[in-house]
């Protein structure tokens, strides 16, 4: 019987963090090496990645690091944990989880319209950070008429629901810092 290959997930564009153009303080030698740091937009993940000779980076600008021609990329030198983050990365990280957020809205509101039980006790809804059975059920009850289209409808819809893009950004943050046990999001 053969065991089903696992699919390798890549990104196709990063949102810049930070831009080193000397490499990490840290780092021993002569020859040091321009390194950015960068959130993936589909996947979420933190990435260190090699730009290319006499390319000048700047925080929250838009990378294509995907299979094709790159013009501001020369590789991906793989993920990064939360805590090699810069003090500059750490703090564009929230910007750039709420771009990204922000840019694939339709992604997350389809989260809401899909959530499903985890177990008898625990629904994927109850993940989120604001979110209790009151709220679990109203998104519930309220979707079963017809999806949501966004978070504004989202918002309209489910009575002091707390502004769900923000809800979902607190998910994706806890994810990234490692402080989660399940993964919704982040890949």
């Amino acid at each position: 019987m053969n065991q089903p290959t696992e699919k390798i997930i890549r990104e196709e564009n990063a949102i810049v963090l930070d831009y080193l153009p000397h490499g990490y303080s840290t780092d021993q030698g002569t020859m040091k090496q321009p390194i950015a740091q960068g959130l993936g937009v589909g996947h979420l993940t933190l990435l260190e990645l090699i730009p290319k000779k006499e390319v000048h980076l700047q925080p929250h600008q838009e990378v294509y690091i995907g299979e094709g021609k790159r013009d501001e990329i020369h590789h991906i030198k793989g993920k990064i944990e939360h805590d090699k983050l810069t003090s500059t990365a750490e703090k564009e990280l929230k910007h750039a989880v709420e771009a990204a957020v922000g840019k694939d809205e339709s992604r997350f509101v389809e989260f809401f319209n899909k959530a499903a039980p985890l177990s008898m006790r625990m629904h994927q809804l109850e993940l989120l950070p604001g979110l209790g059975k009151k709220h679990m059920w109203e998104v519930i009850n309220e979707r079963k008429g017809k999806p949501f289209i966004s978070f504004e409808d989202l918002k309209a819809r489910v009575k002091l629901l707390p502004d769900p893009k923000q809800i979902v950004v607190k998910r994706i943050m806890s994810e990234i810092q490692g402080k989660e046990k399940y993964n919704i999001f982040v890949k």
